[in-house]
């Protein structure tokens, strides 16, 4: 603006606005100065008036442990060493102040604010690019504060948003700047900035100091005395009528606000007309139940919790119930073309309605009867080809369910003809003469007895004959001794039945003997 080809009266104009500019500027810093200087006093106010506030509260909740050491006990002790801590930190912050402070002669008990125009601190906390000996120190202490204030907390979710707090204005950090650059946290806090500004901010964080110590104490002392009272202390607590209910039954129950005191705890519970253990039983203000659960069905749950009140017991009754319902110790898998039993044999078999005992189940069907055990029942069909179970269960509220089921009725298969055991056998022929036939059910789910009746034996160049009974007679004998070496016998038409019975079996499948 002063230079090119002006006129010398319009350099000096230009000039004498330069100066004037200039001096606007110079009339501004020393307002923000002493703007700084001013915020600083009100937060030396404040944190005096936060000091007595706190002191107040840690009063309060000594004469509350005093009282009440079952509840404020150990609240007290943590707000102990809260404030040890943030006492230590605010002295620590104090005495970096002072510092600041020590370069500065006080005006009529003032600092001479719009004299603290540059920064006193560069060369002591700042090393190059990064932090000098005491720079790493003050990181050091600022870290190791918020770590000792969350180990007094541990894991209580309670205090989580005081945590966030305090992480949030003591973190150490990087700070990404406007431009984007990141920057270290005392770097764009502190650096370059005038000495006044150091203080104010310094000051500023000995109020966030008192600040998080008045709100752990309210924390500890303020949310306990207002448990009682506040609602928001309470919960909404679903009974129902029965622990169980039906697909299909309707749900009954109640709701109720109801809180957990870990202070009021019982002299006496009984429960199904045996004492509890309070030693063992009670947590948290709860007292916990352990007992066998019986058997399927409907269990009621009675007793009384004895409370001292004025010196006096006061029994409050206990009243609830609960469904037992069987163990699902096993799944419950079927093959639908594969519901099958058989003709001729007694067909195991075993019912059941999920939760319900079963003296109130009831199953019927043509041939079935009831077994020994729970839920067995035995089977036996009788002609047709389909046989349909019903089944009937009572409900613990009187009402009944019910279901069936249809099973195809089969004929048990034919079994397979063996001689001495085998289905193609070998030997001489003395062997054979003396073999039995047998026949056997292979790959069948059921053991049964099989009795050969008779069958028919085939010798090479002789005539069929005809056997009666499972061993070689006379005439058997015969042709077998005209039999040659390398000769198949062929023993078929096996005539077979149950044994203990007179059901015939199927057509049973031939076996061979070969001639050695």
């Amino acid at each position: 603006m002063a230079g090119g080809k002006l006129t010398p009266r319009q350099k000096m104009i230009n000039l004498m606005y330069l100066v004037f500019i200039a001096m606007l500027a110079l009339n501004m810093s020393k307002e923000v100065l002493t703007a700084f200087g001013l915020m600083n006093e009100k937060f030396e106010s404040a944190n005096t008036s936060l000091e007595n506030s706190n002191n107040g509260l840690l009063g309060s909740l000594e004469t509350k442990a005093n009282d009440s050491p079952e509840q404020f006990a150990a609240t007290k002790k943590k707000a102990d060493e809260v404030s040890k801590i943030s006492k230590s930190f605010y002295a620590y912050l104090g005495t970096l102040k002072a510092d600041v402070e020590g370069k500065f002669e006080k005006e009529e008990g003032k600092l001479p604010y719009e004299a603290m125009d540059k920064s006193t601190i560069d060369e002591e906390w700042f090393q190059g690019d990064g932090y000098s000996p005491k720079g790493k120190e003050i990181e050091t202490k600022f870290n190791a504060y918020v770590a000792d204030l969350k180990k007094v907390f541990g894991n209580d979710v309670k205090y989580q948003p005081i945590i966030k707090n305090l992480e949030q204005k003591f973190s150490t950090s990087d700070v990404t700047n406007r431009e984007g650059v990141k920057m270290k946290y005392l770097d764009y806090h502190f650096k370059g900035f005038p000495a006044i500004a150091t203080v104010s901010k310094i000051t500023a964080l000995q109020n966030d100091v008192k600040s998080i110590e008045a709100d752990i104490y309210n924390a500890f002392l303020g949310n306990a005395l207002t448990t009682i009272a506040s609602f928001r202390n309470y919960n909404a607590i679903v009974i129902p009528e029965k622990s169980a209910f039906f697909a299909g039954e309707q749900f009954k129950g109640k709701v109720v606000l109801g809180r957990y005191d870990k202070s009021t705890v019982p002299t006496k519970v009984v429960v199904n007309g045996g004492e509890i253990d309070l030693a063992t039983a009670v947590t948290d203000g709860q007292v916990n139940l352990g007992f066998n659960a019986g058997n399927v069905g409907e269990h009621d749950i009675e007793g009384k919790f004895t409370f001292m009140e004025d010196g006096k017991p006061v029994d409050i009754d206990i009243k609830g119930n609960y469904v037992v319902v069987p163990k699902p110790n096993s799944a419950t898998i079927s093959a639908d073309k594969m519901n099958v039993v058989y003709r001729g044999v007694v067909n195991p078999m075993t019912i059941s309605f999920a939760g319900i005992s079963d003296d109130k189940v009831n199953a019927s069907a043509a041939g079935l009867s009831k077994g020994s055990g729970v839920g067995k029942y035995n089977m036996s069909p009788g002609q047709g080809r389909e046989v349909v179970i019903n089944v009937t269960g009572k409900l613990p509220d009187g009402s009944n369910v019910s279901d069936k089921k249809t099973f195809r009725i089969k004929d048990i298969p034919g079994p397979q003809g063996k001689i001495r055991g085998e289905v193609a056998a070998s030997g001489p022929k003395s062997s054979l003469e003396v073999s039995t036939v047998t026949a056997e059910l292979e790959d069948f789910d059921f053991e049964l007895g099989i009795d050969v009746t008779g069958f028919n034996i085939k010798v090479p160049g002789q005539p069929t004959i005809v056997v009666s009974g499972n061993r070689m007679d006379s005439r058997a004998k015969g042709a077998i001794q005209k039999a040659g070496r390398g000769d198949v016998i062929i023993i078929s038409e096996i005539k077979t039945r149950l044994r203990g019975s007179s059901i015939m079996m199927k057509k049973t499948a031939p076996c061979t003997y070969e001639i050695k």
